[in-house]
């Protein structure tokens, strides 16, 4: 595990932490709408950032030690703060400005690194293995698609979008049919995103737990791994592979609770009933974040090749 101390100063920023992938819903929020932390307690995440001294590294408010904020620079738009005026957060020990805290509407609740203005150091505490797929208790990273109150997931609103965008490259911008489990939650909402035209290839859901894919299969929606951020690769086949958020693929690949009661007869005696509640339905549509999908389709390299660039003109004027 890591710590990050002042690069001036030596103060210590931060809880001990450990790397894990950046989200892929990190920049990708709903508008007007409060939201809970980006980051898990006690991990941090890097993003490239071009043209700077280093990565941008974020962690959860959560993990920050001994930073105070900078009151003329925590404007904002209505609900907090944003981050507009530059970093808003200044080291207790030197003064010196090292990090930006974001919490307003349509942000996700986090604390980005000034990457010029801190060092990490070991924390002294043992570090956490990176654990192999079979390894993950993929149970604990699923992601309900609706919260308790009937709407969407943020966190699904953006990820599926993301994956979309990666299943497009991966199918060279043909049309392509998407598994049931996703078409039957989603419906209609989702082909406005997909090339148009007569389906020619089928996109099948595959990880570990799964049956093996077969050797046919056109291309595989796959976890990205929670640490590493690399797609699952199946064992054997040549199957293209689109990354989905391991927390939405964990609701579709995973079998679900059953029911507690018998399948046939009666409840026996003294036994208590305790029937499950009705799944939650969301109180509209599912409406995909356009620009998860098309911030995230510019930046692929393969979006370059020739035979995409009809279908990115089409997809390159969305917001």
């Amino acid at each position: 595990m890591d710590v990050f101390v002042c690069a001036g100063c030596g103060t210590e920023l931060t809880a001990p932490v450990s790397r894990v992938a950046l989200p892929d819903h990190t920049h990708f929020g709903a508008w007007e709408q409060l939201h809970p932390p980006l980051m898990e307690p006690a991990t941090y995440a890097v993003e490239p950032v071009s043209f700077t001294a280093g990565d941008s590294i974020v962690i959860a408010p959560g993990d920050s030690r001994d930073m105070v904020l900078i009151p003329e620079k925590c404007a904002g738009y209505c609900m907090g703060i944003d981050g507009r005026d530059g970093p808003n957060l200044a080291c207790g020990g030197c003064g010196s400005a090292v990090a930006t805290r974001t919490d307003d509407c349509g942000l996700w609740q986090a604390v980005w690194l000034e990457p010029d203005a801190v060092r990490r150091i070991p924390s002294g505490l043992p570090a956490v293995p990176t654990p192999d797929w079979d390894e993950l208790d993929l149970e604990a990273y699923v992601v309900p698609p609706v919260e308790l109150d009937g709407s969407w997931s943020f966190r699904w609103e953006a990820a599926v979008p993301v994956a979309l965008a990666h299943l497009v490259v991966a199918c060279e911008a043909r049309p392509v049919a998407l598994p049931g489990p996703l078409t039957d939650l989603l419906g209609d909402a989702l082909a406005g995103y997909l090339p148009a035209g007569p389906t020619e290839l089928t996109a099948h859901l595959a990880g570990p737990g799964m049956p093996a894919p077969r050797s046919g299969d056109d291309v595989l929606l796959v976890p990205r791994h929670p640490v590493t951020g690399e797609p699952w690769r199946p064992p054997h086949g040549t199957a293209a592979v689109a990354p989905l958020d391991v927390g939405v693929w964990a609701h579709f690949a995973l079998p679900g609770e059953t029911s507690p009661l018998p399948a046939s007869g009666r409840v026996p005696e003294g036994v208590l009933r305790d029937d499950y509640p009705l799944p939650l339905r969301p109180w509209r549509s599912f409406t995909p974040h356009s620009t998860a999908f098309s911030r995230t389709l510019v930046r692929l390299p393969a979006i370059r090749r020739p035979g995409m660039r009809a279908y990115y003109d089409r997809v390159a004027t969305w917001p």
